[in-house]
Order: structure tokens, then sequence, then C-alpha cells
């Protein structure tokens, strides 16, 4: 297996999901909760890496294994059988990004709380089932709450708490800050999936997979495709205003047109070579500069 096919294999250009609110965590635990640990930084940026990986092999070998049209999507779109990869090799592949993102996990756990291993269950669960079981959550209508939820949310939570163990507060009023800020990314990962889903309507229709554009129709993903980046922005101005982010966040909102002219794109046309990469860019440089920015006023 050559370098850029492994890397097309991970979904390497998609890292941006899950780094981005990493280091938005970390900046959120120097300026507000003044704390931070690089030890502990490190050690979660790696095992989360792995993990995510992980997540990404198995999505595309169960999508490869459980493919219907076994004529084209198994043989000429997934990437498995695209290039002829071993489904042998990529199982162990997966088996051992796992297992090392696990035994890190555990590490860090011993370093910082119990509360870390709950934390990292839940994500771990929420990875597995995003594409195995009988009722895979990429195939159901819940896919974009729980991918955004996970990756935009629970990986800035746990950031910010190995950065402040020992010394964290689990009240409400606490998770609902570090969600406030979080919520951008979390709506902008949402909205990766739905423009994946609104792509694949069709694909996803011939191999049974009920997402939510199966109950609500392609107009409706789109109309909500943009009320979460309308949201996104409320989000960062109301981050600022509860000073949970320095005022430079608000730099932020510069990419306004941007935003708008990617959305524009693809409400005029939905085809996933073309028009997905708007959702992708979106995604991209909303959370870039929304870690930027909130680095400045750091």
């Amino acid at each position: 297996m050559s370098l850029d096919v492994f890397l097309e294999l991970v979904e390497i250009k998609a890292k941006t999901a899950s780094i981005l609110p990493m280091l938005l965590g970390v900046c959120m635990s120097i300026y507000y909760y003044h704390s931070f640990s690089l030890v502990n930084s490190i050690l979660f940026f790696i095992a989360m890496l792995l993990f995510n990986m992980a997540v990404d092999m198995m999505d595309n070998y169960n999508d490869y294994n459980h493919a219907v049209d076994t004529e084209d999507y198994k043989k000429n779109t997934n990437i498995i059988g695209r290039e002829k990869i071993s489904p042998k090799l990529v199982l162990a592949l997966i088996f051992i990004f796992s297992i090392v993102a696990a035994l890190i996990g555990i590490y860090l756990v011993i370093r910082v709380g119990l509360p870390l291993l709950w934390l990292g269950i839940f994500c771990f669960a929420v990875g597995i089932l995003y594409s195995s079981g009988p009722f895979p959550l990429n195939s159901l209508p819940v896919g974009e709450f729980f991918s955004g939820f996970t990756m935009g949310f629970m990986i800035m939570l746990i950031s910010v708490y190995i950065n402040k163990a020992g010394n964290f507060d689990w009240s409400w009023r606490n998770l609902i800050k570090i969600w406030l800020v979080a919520l951008p990314c979390e709506l902008w990962i949402s909205n990766l999936m739905l423009a994946n889903n609104i792509c694949d309507a069709q694909e996803d229709e011939n191999n049974h997979r009920h997402t939510i554009i199966h109950f609500i129709g392609v107009k409706q993903g789109l109309n909500s495709f943009t009320t979460k980046n309308v949201i996104a922005f409320l989000a960062i101005i109301t981050a600022v205003m509860a000073r949970l982010a320095p005022w430079s966040m608000l730099l932020t909102l510069l990419i306004i047109p941007f935003v708008v002219k990617q959305t524009k794109i693809f409400y005029h046309e939905q085809v996933k070579k073309r028009t997905f990469p708007c959702a992708v860019k979106i995604l991209l440089i909303g959370s870039l500069v929304q870690v930027i920015t909130y680095g400045i006023g750091m």
C-alpha cells in the first residue's frame, strides 16, 4: 500500500475535524482556566489522531463489506475495492491503531483521573458504532448529531479537562461554557456529514442507508446546512460577549463572505467531487480562523 493510498484510506484531509477542536480546548484552558499541561496535550493528540484514523478505516471497511451495490460502489468507488487493498490488512491496522490509542488513553486516565475513562469510553463507543453493528450511526438520521457532538464538543471537553485535571468543575454551568465555545466546530463538523449525505443521497438509497436526507429531503437538508452556519457565527459572538473568549475571536466574522460564497455554490449543485469540498473548506477555514483568533487574544 502506497503512502497516498494509506492517507486516503484514513481520510487524512478530514483530520482537521478533530485536531482543531482539540487545539481550541487548549486555547480555552490557557486563556479562561489559566491551566496547561504539555505532556497531557501531546498524549491526547496522539491517541485522538490514531483512533480517528482507525474510525475512518473502519468506515471504509464496513462500507466495503456491507455494500449492496457490488458492481459499482464496491469495485470502483470504495477505496478498498478500487485500490485492491487486502481487507485483512485494513482490519489489522484498525485493531493496532485502536489498541495503541486505548493504551495511551488508559495512561492518561492514570495521570488525570477516572472521569477521562468515561469520556473516552463514550468517544470509543460512538467511533465504533459510527459504521459498525446492525444499525451504524452513519446510516441513521442521528449521524450528524453524534459526529458533531463527539468530535466538536467531546474532544474539546477532554482537551480542557486534561489540562485542568484535579481542579475541574463538572457543573452544568461550566459544561455549557465549554459547549458554547465548541459550538461552531460542532455545527461545521455536523454540516460536513450533512453535505456528504446530501451528495450521496441516491447512492445511500441504493445501499439501503437511511440518513437524515431520506426523511427530510435534499431541500430541507440544504436549509439546515445554511441555518447551522448562521448559528455558528452567533455562537462566536455570544462566547465573546460572555467573556469565554477574547475579543479577537470576533475577527472570525470576517470569513462570513467566504462561508456565504461556499454555501451558495453548494446550494446550486450537490455533486460529491465538485461541491462537497465546499463543506470541507467551511469547516477547515472556520475552525482554523476561530483557533487562530482565539490564540491571538491569549
